[in-house]
């Protein structure tokens, strides 16, 4: 399964910090920020991608973001 996000993250250092914790919420997957791309992409690949959890923990951090069709 592969999810992608619309986000307003745009500093790499904070794409790095979240990229932590997500690692931490799903180990199984492959996660990672275009932050080139104008909608500033997040992209997990796994056996299974929560989309609520990843919104959630974006928010707790202060971060927004949305799925992409």
């Amino acid at each position: 399964m592969v999810e992608v996000f619309k986000t307003n993250v745009q500093e790499n250092f904070n794409a790095e910090y979240l990229l932590h914790h997500l690692r931490q919420k799903f180990p199984e997957c492959r996660i990672n920020f275009d932050l080139d791309d104008c909608d500033r992409i997040l992209r997990l690949e796994g056996p299974s991608v929560c989309s609520v959890t990843v919104a959630e923990l974006l928010g707790i951090h202060g971060f927004t973001c949305a799925i992409l069709d």
